[in-house]
């Protein structure tokens, strides 16, 4: 479910991690507290502790500074593609579910979400950098892995894999966003496992699409 995020190095002596994580952190709290229009470069670094400039040398918008933090923050969302290549998908998904229900939980993590949808109407340009550098290589990892699965009986052979992928983040868009919710990292785990099965996986199942038909 993480992705890599875009650096985008600046000119002269080179970067301190410790000032980026600084400033992404605080660019991730700010947002979560005020939402992107009362977020400004200008207090994020303040809040990080560094001159507005050094922000600037790395990031050249609050957009692209924004979208960075906000995927950096998924970064301990374990991904599929980043486990054991050798371990079938579905014992793989079915090994992740504890910890993706924990990430539902985490109140922090469902303000994240909540805010970044929100700030779609009137400031699309940070969706549309999210879109194009985190979203779109996710979804490519996320089909190379129900490719996998269908290769390996437990998804259907037919399935759109688009299709199933926009099924799958829009039902936990409206999870996360829409709906009270729990905050037993148990009960989004077990929210998670029925999507899933729901859409076709064998998971925690022990058969395949075709022999459960």
């Amino acid at each position: 479910m993480s992705g890599t995020a875009v650096s985008r190095p600046g000119p002269g002596r080179p970067r301190d991690p410790r000032a980026d994580a600084a400033i992404l952190t605080a660019a991730v709290d700010l947002f979560v507290e005020r939402g992107l229009a009362r977020t400004s470069i200008e207090a994020i670094a303040r809040r990080a502790g560094v001159a507005k400039a050094t922000v600037y040398k790395r990031w050249s918008t609050k957009e692209d500074l924004l979208a960075e933090a906000i995927e950096r923050a998924r970064d301990d969302i374990p991904a599929l593609d980043e486990q054991d290549p050798d371990v079938p998908p579905a014992e793989l998904i079915e090994a992740m579910l504890p910890r993706w229900g924990a990430a539902l939980a985490d109140p922090r993590y469902r303000a994240l979400t909540a805010r970044l949808l929100g700030a779609g109407p009137d400031h699309p340009a940070l969706l549309d950098i999210y879109w194009n550098h985190h979203v779109v290589p996710r979804r490519e990892r996320a089909r190379a892995v129900l490719r996998r699965a269908q290769e390996a009986g437990a998804l259907d052979a037919d399935a759109d894999l688009d299709m199933l992928i926009d099924m799958l983040l829009g039902a936990m868009i409206h999870h996360l966003v829409l709906e009270p919710g729990s905050s037993r990292p148990d009960d989004h785990a077990a929210y998670l496992r029925r999507l899933l099965r729901q859409a076709g996986l064998a998971i925690g199942a022990g058969v395949s699409p075709a022999q459960r038909s």
